[in-house]
């Protein structure tokens, strides 16, 4: 009994260690489209992102029913670690597990690391644009309702009177 619950346990990590390594294929996408200034495919690449974590939280509750389920043949509580599930299992399973945690652990470094970078290359960006739409306010000229050009004759001019 405790094989089969281990062998559907171990199904279960290896599709999210799957999902991970294509979280981190994404957010490296993500990255390439930023460094190269393609902002054009931003939204596709962040909606790609998504979709992605959207399964991984899926898996995530399925892990965690075939977590419980493994714990349970173990006589461990509900909810017990991939470490405690690994210490109390028996060989190979807990070899299994250990390097299913080990490569959750390794995965999640690098997706962090990834994430981090990619949200200060779009903090980056958007003050880029802020800066350039704000040089751009002082050149730009606007027609009127006859279609001419307005001049910047209207602009508010500061005096100081004590002169």
């Amino acid at each position: 009994m405790a094989t089969v619950a281990l062998e559907r346990l171990s199904e279960v990590l290896w599709r999210e260690r799957h999902l991970l390594e294509l979280l981190l294929f994404k957010l490296e996408e993500e990255q390439l489209v930023l460094t190269a200034g393609r902002t054009r495919w931003l939204g596709y690449a962040t909606r790609e992102v998504e979709t992605v974590l959207d399964e991984i939280r899926t898996a995530e509750l399925g892990r965690a029913v075939e977590v419980d389920e493994v714990a349970r043949t173990l006589g461990l509580d509900p909810g017990a670690s991939l470490a405690e599930l690994a210490e109390h299992a028996p060989a190979p399973w807990d070899d299994i597990l250990r390097s299913h945690r080990d490569a959750f652990a390794s995965l999640t470094s690098e997706i962090s690391t990834l994430a981090d970078g990619n949200r200060e290359l779009l903090a980056v960006s958007h003050r880029a644009a802020q800066e350039t739409l704000a040089s751009l306010q002082d050149t730009v000229q606007t027609y009127d309702g006859h279609g001419h050009r307005t001049s910047d004759t209207h602009t508010a001019h500061l005096l100081d009177q004590s002169i």
